[in-house]
């Protein structure tokens, strides 16, 4: 059997949780708390005045047809931004798993972007994919398609995808890396002499066995896009042409940063949070239970 952990002191316990209890009460649960009551508040763009409205700012919130249309785009661009990143991360780390030539140096090459801070990797595809100046732009122009994501919505779209998924495809490749060298050999072995094929083996050993690494990526890949995509779309689009790329949190900005409507913002902020946790919920409640531990 293995010993249990005892320690000297009772305080000892408290002191060793200290610090990150510390951090999310401070970073976390008192931010929380500042925006749900900044939300009942009516502020001017300054914060020196308050005056308590009650609903006043959610009733306004869900009146405007703008923020509706950022639930959808934020849908769209979440939806895609999760399916990409997971899908593209699993398959290069299915070919880095084998045993090829270079394998290391491939690996490391893959990980080098999820160094990168979101707003220089969102200026760095700006930059590739600029309708005039971008090197990629260029050979879209000759081959007849009018590329130009500075005003067509669906354009800017996809380039914050690319950028977002190229972003996040290092952080899935580094899990999913890890959770394919766990799986035993032999079971694999085991089902090819079985008979089963490449395809066949994938499906019915190797995936369910990523299951829990796939479903925490699920998780992390969420809050992601939600939160830490806004860096992206500030660097590359700004939330336009004309809204098409407005995500929830990039409005809580463009409303209270830049509109200096800090109640509406903070409202805003509130729902966002509830939808986040209520979606992580979800995935706990009903994904998990055809996670293979």
């Amino acid at each position: 059997m293995e010993k249990s952990v005892v320690f000297n002191g009772k305080l000892l316990p408290y002191l060793l949780l200290a610090p990150q209890l510390a951090i999310t009460l401070i970073f976390f649960y008192w931010p929380a708390s500042q925006a749900i009551w900044q939300s009942f508040l009516r502020e001017d763009a300054f914060g020196l005045n308050s005056e308590f409205v009650g609903l006043e700012n959610y009733q306004a919130l869900f009146a405007q047809p703008e923020y509706y249309t950022a639930i959808g785009t934020t849908v769209v661009f979440s939806s895609l931004v999760t399916v990409l990143s997971l899908g593209v991360a699993l398959l290069f780390a299915t070919q880095a798993d084998k045993n090829l030539k270079g394998a290391s140096a491939y690996k490391t090459l893959m990980i080098w972007p999820y160094a990168v801070a979101p707003a220089i990797a969102g200026v760095l595809w700006f930059f590739i994919f600029h309708p005039t100046l971008g090197t990629l732009a260029r050979p879209l122009r000759v081959m007849g398609f009018n590329w130009n994501p500075m005003l067509d919505g669906t354009h800017a779209m996809i380039l914050v995808v690319m950028a977002a998924v190229w972003k996040q495809v290092a952080y899935n490749f580094l899990f999913f890396l890890a959770g394919l060298q766990a799986i035993p050999k032999s079971v694999i072995e085991a089902g090819a002499i079985d008979g089963a094929g490449p395809l066949r083996r994938f499906w019915t050993i190797i995936f369910p066995l990523l299951s829990p690494t796939t479903f925490f990526l699920l998780v992390v890949n969420i809050v992601y896009v939600f939160f830490e995509t806004f860096g992206i779309i500030d660097a590359v689009t700004a939330g336009g042409p004309a809204g098409s790329t407005t995500t929830m949190v990039y409005k809580v900005f463009a409303d209270g940063r830049l509109g200096g409507d800090l109640g509406g913002s903070a409202a805003q902020s509130v729902v966002l949070m509830v939808i986040v946790i209520a979606l992580t919920a979800i995935q706990f409640r009903y994904v998990e239970r055809k996670v293979q531990y």
